[in-house]
């Protein structure tokens, strides 16, 4: 018998879904959003903002106050968990510690009821997928981290569910592990066309893993894009500044060409043109990521002048504090050779590429 993982990947989709406990508390306040089938979707965003709350009403762990729930075609808002065509990866691994490695990957199967040859080459099949060949037999308290995690996606995959749900599978991981497990999880749903919601509060494993990211923030959705897209055109304050750091700077729009789309913008004897993005004039918000800002000690005829504040040596690349006219910046260079010492004083522009306006 030759028996493989398969995938049924199915879409997901929240139509105008709250979650209130005790009548109070909102959760999840009025979100709709779409999982496209065999996506990689991650729900972002800081502590308490709702994501977590929301991969569990896809699971059926919750049920919502109001609104639907939908996998595929069907309406699953009144199903419970184990209705669901659904399965949880969770940070903990909730592996059986009494139960080896094979047992473990097998219990879902083993519940269902799977005839033994079937269960015996799923197993095996899905702890190939992730790498764990030949360790059927040990206990989880004979396994590394990255490999507990190992076996509770593989427990996952057996299942062959229409969506797989992480809830922050990596953050009991050290950071070199983080990058390698994350690597392997997008590779298995890639190669299986996997639907996968994915939640996390790291926005570099965000960007590391998604075809699309979700930023939750406060119980609703502060912007749904790719991570492209949320990187290089933030919507807001918050976005800029939660999606890979950025320098957040009062401005004023001068004036906006309408026919191109073009504000210009000035701080001191700078001045740029930027994408209007919708904004009229008047006053805004500049955001500028810390690898855009770019130091010399040469001046030309628009840069600032700036004085170094905080030097910061990290291996691959110098991390600056620098205090302007117009406030302090942070600074990012891959230059570990020709340092900047704190009290120096450096001539400050941007790239031409990456600061990007935002509403007041």
């Amino acid at each position: 018998m030759n028996v493989s993982i398969k995938s049924k990947a199915a879409s997901v989709e929240f139509q105008q879904v709250s979650k209130i406990y005790g009548g109070q508390v909102t959760a999840v306040d009025n979100v709709s959003l779409n999982v496209n089938a065999g996506e990689l979707v991650t729900l972002l965003g800081p502590s308490g903002c709702g994501k977590t709350t929301t991969l569990r009403m896809i699971a059926g762990l919750e049920m919502v106050s109001s609104g639907s729930v939908f996998i595929g075609d069907k309406d699953v808002t009144l199903l419970p968990a184990t209705d669901r065509d659904v399965s949880m990866v969770f940070q903990s691994y909730a592996l059986f510690p009494h139960m080896n490695v094979f047992e473990n990957v097998s219990y879902g199967l083993r519940v269902s009821k799977l005839p033994k040859d079937e269960l015996t080459e799923k197993t095996n099949s899905g702890l190939a997928l992730v790498g764990l060949t030949g360790y059927g037999d040990r206990l989880p308290s004979e396994l590394s981290g990255g490999q507990q995690q190992r076996v509770a996606v593989a427990r996952a995959l057996v299942l062959e569910p229409q969506v797989l749900l992480f809830d922050e599978p990596l953050s009991n991981l050290d950071a070199k592990l983080r990058r390698q497990v994350r690597e392997e999880i997008r590779e298995i749903q890639t190669n299986l066309g996997l639907t996968v919601v994915y939640v996390t509060h790291d926005q570099e494993e965000a960007l590391a893993v998604s075809d699309r990211i979700i930023v939750m923030r406060n119980a609703t959705i502060a912007q749904d894009g790719s991570p492209r897209d949320l990187y290089e055109q933030p919507a807001d304050s918050f976005v800029a500044d939660f999606i890979g750091e950025a320098n957040i700077m009062d401005v004023i729009i001068n004036n906006v060409d309408s026919q191109s789309n073009t504000a210009e913008v000035h701080i001191g004897d700078m001045q740029l043109q930027l994408p209007s993005r919708g904004i009229p004039a008047g006053t805004a918000k500049l955001a500028v990521r810390p690898n855009r800002i770019k130091l010399s000690t040469h001046k030309s005829t628009s840069d600032l002048t700036a004085t170094v504040r905080k030097s910061t040596y990290v291996g691959n690349h110098m991390e600056y504090i620098v205090s302007t006219e117009y406030g302090e910046w942070f600074a990012t260079t891959d230059n570990v050779d020709q340092i900047h010492n704190v009290g120096d004083n450096v001539y400050v522009h941007f790239s031409e590429r990456g600061p990007v306006l935002l509403p007041d």
